[in-house]
């Protein structure tokens, strides 16, 4: 007898393994996994511009990837004694303005070159709404607590998201022939709006997602939405706010990952390398 409803993850036809270059990007479920990636020895660069939730906002940033774009102080603004950039999260925020553009170009820098010779893109999208300023009508990535007023709040469409990343997946491939990309769609429920608001802005992305993935022979797709609404339909499964996956989840989500995209040898080199930052982390009593 079967009391649940297992997803079995189909394999893509090609493996992970630990001399790929791997660059993830996305919401916040981006660096969980991330956190699994790199204990597990692969080397992998994370949210070049932080955390980045809506699609609009991520192809942004891809494209200054692709650019390889220098911000400038006139990119900055000053709110409540910080200087923030509308593309980047406040861990990039300061009170010097040098200092902000320092760690900005910095990072933008190395992620376009990671990005020249990863093997691996990994997207994760949390969620079709975006705020576009008023005073520009730029799509933002972080509001940096502006007041409400001062943003419009929109819910990209499907053929918004599909628009765009067409001729960014193409550009992709025109810098890196090579690269594979996998999307995947949060499972981190938004839930602001509501349950409705949040269905919908799923069923968005999972469709947009799917029409990429049926367009471009690169694109794949991981199911974790699946895996955490289906698959552990339980709240058991989440942490305290009841929305987030907690560490049994995702433990579970980065399981069933790995049967689809890992071979045996890379499976138990990701033991090793757990087993030694394990011995890392531990504490001795002397």
């Amino acid at each position: 007898m079967k009391f649940r409803t297992e997803i079995t993850v189909p394999s893509p036809g090609f493996h992970i393994s630990h001399t790929d270059k791997i660059l993830l990007t996305g919401s916040c479920f981006v660096s969980t996994i991330s956190t699994r990636m790199q204990e597990s020895g692969f080397t992998v660069d994370v949210n070049p511009f932080g955390i980045v939730y809506n699609p609009a906002s991520l192809a942004n940033g891809l494209t200054d990837l692709i650019n390889n774009k220098t911000y400038t102080e006139e990119n900055l603004f000053l709110h409540q004694g910080l200087y923030h950039s509308f593309s980047h999260h406040s861990r990039f925020s300061g009170t010097s303005i040098e200092t902000v553009l320092q760690k900005i170009n910095a990072s933008i820098s190395h992620s376009s070159g990671f990005l020249r010779q990863a093997n691996l893109l990994i997207i994760t999208f949390g969620t079709a709404n975006t705020y576009r300023l008023v005073s520009s009508g730029e799509v933002v990535s972080n509001c940096h607590k502006l007041p409400a007023q001062s943003f419009i709040e929109e819910r990209l469409t499907i053929s918004q998201i599909t628009g765009r990343w067409n001729i960014l997946i193409k550009e992709l491939q025109a810098l890196n022939p090579d690269l594979k990309i996998l999307f995947t769609v949060s499972p981190i429920r938004h839930w602001k709006d509501g349950a409705n608001a949040n269905q919908l802005n799923k069923a968005i992305l999972l469709l947009a997602v799917n029409e990429l993935t049926d367009t471009h022979p690169q694109c794949y797709y991981f199911p974790s939405y699946e895996i955490m609404l289906d698959d552990l339909r339980d709240y058991r499964f989440y942490a305290a706010d009841l929305i987030h996956p907690n560490a049994q989840a995702i433990d579970y989500i980065w399981e069933k990952f790995g049967e689809a995209y890992f071979d045996k040898k890379t499976m138990e080199l990701n033991k090793e390398y757990e087993k030694k930052q394990k011995a890392l982390n531990h504490r001795p009593l002397h």
